[in-house]
């Protein structure tokens, strides 16, 4: 019999037997005498289970984890509330008559299904080894990804990004692009996110959860990538450089974990782009053509290092410091061949104003971050837990585009030269203060206090020489030149309610936020400062998420979540900044943020033999939708400047969303495994954005699009020997229509082949990216978008295929990695 005083509670830690491994995750079961069940709790990352708040009486006790012999303890008495248990050391034993159908039925799955979110496993998907969280997260079925780069969630760009649960303000392809795959252990989809998260995200949270496991020792990873030669030409001035290292060094005792990652990254992507402009000049019965052919390439190096530390004094503290330093740089280049002409009267063959030239742009991104972040977490005597949380991050952004346009036979004859520079330092703060307490093993109350400030200045130069003049220095162009600064508070707080009962699994939150936003910026041809541009706001984002589960093999969900996409500083910049040759891009100074409605209806359901399959349609209503529109550009004059269109971000109305989201996990056999997903959904916006051009009229344009869209996933491993696989995947976007145009399809098959030696510490992995063999069109979108009587745009953008890269992992201490590193909040949103 065991008998003890103190405070009340039972406490223990569980492990296994033979590697003394913490097991996260195991059930810790009281039963009363008559054998109906008490309470009961799951373990946390050390295996540690605290059973508190029980009435006195006999019990037993059962700990259990899939794959293990379960652990039973007879005879507890508690003797009255002041009783305390500590039951020390509890060591689980691997259940050895049914070892081999333990390795079968415990091995991960692809997804996984809870209550709010979708769960993938990152180690089903290789053909992301070696490259970055982009990499991996475009083969879930809601994530598309464009010629461009541009992700989108369920069709749209607009969501948020998560680290290990904590969230961040960067822009999502800027962060997925900088974190290492391998690095990554799964990707959690939270379409219709609960009250806890901070509402930010048209399209739900992404979480990405790096590789986190509790044993004790020291463990280290390697990963070395190599490209090798480029099989196409795309007659570029460089070839592409494709290699990096990265590596992570992680030690751990009972009570300290420390974790030191450093990575750099050259990852240059060859491209071609073909296009044309159309403007139709009414006013001087002129049809204007510019046809266009050239390089778009990118050069890209990223290099960062990370250091994390973790102290854990005893069972009810846990101290978390995090240090982050590292700079990004992303060169564009678009050397484009033109030949700018007119016809008059329009119809004719009569061309007119005849002139081809060549423009060398050029434009450079750079970003240098760093960031600092601390953590503590307390867990009261009664499993009440308080956690704390501020991050503190400085990022300087900056980067010059040069635009020049020289003649296209001899490029020591210069027409024009100019180049836009800036200079953006940030800095951004973040405090988080929550607390949760289960009064029952089903049931779990959470509430917290989030303030977020961010303050970004931004200073842009254009600058021109005056080449007429034969001018050897740049001189400030006024117009175009301008100061900006962007303050931004946010405070918001939040209850949430969940619970558990029979079948019935739901979480019921609301959230109240306040946001502040003062927007001031300034012409350098003022004579004074504008007035600022303020808004702010107070609302109310409520969530409920219901789950009932038919049987052990089908559950039924609903959700309802209220969004924000909050606006950045890139889009509200209202001075034109030079793109390149044909086009001009600003913001909007008024810019409104957009709310968004979010309903789903969901069902998954197992099958044996490892078989899933899983359907979820959704609808989302979002307003003030925020838009990238382009208009003719037009002079102080109320003339149509030549060739030259205006792109310009602006709120254009409201729009709706309805779609459904299939996948399904098919084991044929033993050794073949194909995981399949599908987004279907139709989109519609529709309204009216009014824009004051330069010659200082305001223009209205009606926006009214609809357009019915699909995308597809496949991912297929065959395993052969004992320690090879070969992966086939596949991701596809149908063509789409868009608020002013039409993007075609896009498509990327790839094929991976990797083999483990050396007792399985090293991993190599040869990839086939981007097949096409001449014949598939693979990585090639054309991208089109006119308005009636004005203009008209269409633009092919072709990217290297056929890609081959070597992939050499070495791990020491296997599966003893706990690095979990912060991201940048702030900054990466406006790189």
């Amino acid at each position: 019999m065991l008998s003890y005083t103190g405070s009340a509670q039972i406490t223990g830690r569980l492990v296994d037997q033979e590697s003394n491994a913490a097991l996260e995750y195991a059930t810790a079961t009281l039963y009363n005498q008559d054998g109906s069940i008490n309470t009961g709790v799951i373990t946390d990352k050390n295996g540690k289970f605290v059973l508190a708040g029980l009435p006195s009486g006999n019990y037993f006790l059962e700990m259990s984890f899939m794959g293990y012999e379960s652990l039973k303890i007879d005879n507890i008495v508690l003797e009255n509330k002041e009783t305390f248990i500590d039951l020390g050391l509890l060591r689980l034993s691997i259940h050895t008559n049914q070892l081999s159908k333990v390795y079968l039925e415990t091995e991960v799955p692809s997804v996984l299904h809870q209550i709010d979110r979708e769960i993938f496993e990152a180690s089903k998907f290789q053909n992301s080894v070696g490259g970055s969280a982009i990499d991996l997260i475009k083969n879930l079925p809601s994530i598309t990804v464009t010629a461009n780069g541009v992700l989108r969630a369920r069709g749209s760009n607009s969501f948020s990004v998560l680290i290990n649960g904590k969230p961040t303000q960067g822009d999502a392809s800027i962060i997925l692009s900088q974190l290492p795959a391998n690095a990554v252990k799964s990707v959690e989809l939270i379409t219709a996110p609960s009250a806890k998260y901070d509402p930010e995200g048209t399209a739900g949270i992404i979480n990405i959860l790096t590789k986190s496991l509790s044993i004790e020792g020291d463990y280290a990873q390697v990963n070395i990538r190599g490209g090798f030669p480029p099989i196409q030409d795309y007659k570029t001035k460089e070839y592409p450089q494709r290699f990096g290292i990265d590596a992570i060094y992680n030690t751990r005792t009972d009570k300290l974990n420390i974790s030191l990652g450093a990575s750099y990254q050259r990852n240059d992507i060859s491209g071609r782009r073909v296009g044309g402009l159309e403007i139709f000049d009414k006013a001087n019965e002129l049809h204007r053509f510019l046809p266009s052919e050239g390089e778009r390439s990118f050069d890209k190096v990223s290099y960062d290092t990370r250091l994390s530390i973790d102290y854990t004094p005893n069972y009810n503290n846990e101290f978390s410091l995090g240090v982050y330093a590292g700079r990004k740089q992303k060169d564009r280049l678009a050397d484009i061949y033109y030949d700018n002409y007119s016809i008059s009267p329009v119809g004719s063959q009569n061309r007119e104003n005849e002139f081809a030239y060549y423009n060398h742009n050029l434009r450079t991104r750079l970003g240098d971050f760093t960031l600092a972040s601390f953590d503590y977490t307390h867990l009261f005597e009664n499993t009440s837990k308080l956690s704390a949380s501020v991050l503190y991050e400085y990022t300087f952004l900056g980067g010059p585009t040069e635009n020049d346009n020289v003649s296209d036979i001899d490029y020591s004859t210069i027409y024009q030269q100019e180049k836009n520079t800036n200079n953006n330092p940030l800095n951004g703060i973040r405090f988080n203060l929550d607390y949760s307490w289960k009064p029952t093993v089903f049931t779990s109350i959470e509430t917290g206090y989030q303030y977020r400030h961010l303050d970004h200045m931004g200073e842009f130069k254009y600058e021109r020489k005056n080449v007429e003049q034969g001018a050897f220095d740049f001189s400030l162009v006024p117009e175009f030149s301008s100061d900006i600064r962007l303050r931004r508070s946010i405070h918001s707080t939040y209850f949430q309610f969940s619970s558990k009962k029979e079948n019935w699994n739901y979480i019921a939150g609301i959230r109240a936020e306040s946001m502040d936003r003062e927007y001031q910026e300034e012409l350098v041809s003022d004579t004074q400062k504008r007035s600022p541009y303020d808004y702010g706001y107070f609302k109310l984002f409520p969530s409920l998420l219901l789950q009932y589960s038919l049987n052990d093999k089908t559950k039924l969900k609903a959700a309802y979540s209220k969004r924000v996409q909050r606006t950045t500083t890139f889009k509200m910049n209202s001075f034109a900044e030079r793109e390149h040759s044909e086009v001009y891009e600003q913001g909007d100074n008024t810019l409104k943020p957009e709310f968004i409605d979010l309903f789903e209806v969901g069902i998954n359901k197992k099958f044996k033999g490892g078989n899933t399959v899983f359907a979820n349609t959704y609808y989302r209503q979002t307003k003030n939708v925020i838009n990238r529109v382009n208009t003719l550009a037009y002079e102080s004059n109320g003339e149509v400047i030549d060739h030259i269109l205006n792109r310009v971000y602006s709120n254009v109305g409201k729009s709706n969303t309805i779609g459904l989201e299939v996948g399904a996990t098919l084991k044929s056999s033993e050794n073949f495994t194909t995981f399949i997903g599908a987004n279907l959904y139709s989109y519609a916006v529709d309204g009216v954005m009014g824009f004051e051009h330069r010659d200082g009229k305001t223009r209205t344009y009606d926006i009214d699009s609809k357009s019915a869209n699909y995308s597809l996933s496949i991912n297929s491993t065959y395993d052969f020997w004992q320690n090879a696989s070969l992966q086939f995947t596949l991701n596809y976007l149908s063509d789409r229509v868009t608020a002013m145009g039409e993007d075609s399809r896009f498509y990327t098959p790839n094929l991976i082949l990797r083999k483990f030696f050396l007792q399985d510490n090293l991993a190599a992995t040869l990839q086939w990216q981007n097949m096409d063999l001449g014949i598939l069109n693979t990585n090639e979108q054309r991208i089109t978008t006119s308005r009636a009587n004005e203009f008209y745009t269409t633009t092919n953008y072709i990217y290297e295929v056929d890609m081959i890269s070597l992939n050499l992992t070495y791990t020491f201490n296997k599966l003893r990695n706990k690095s979990k590193f912060i991201e940048s909040e702030f900054g990466k949103k406006e790189f």
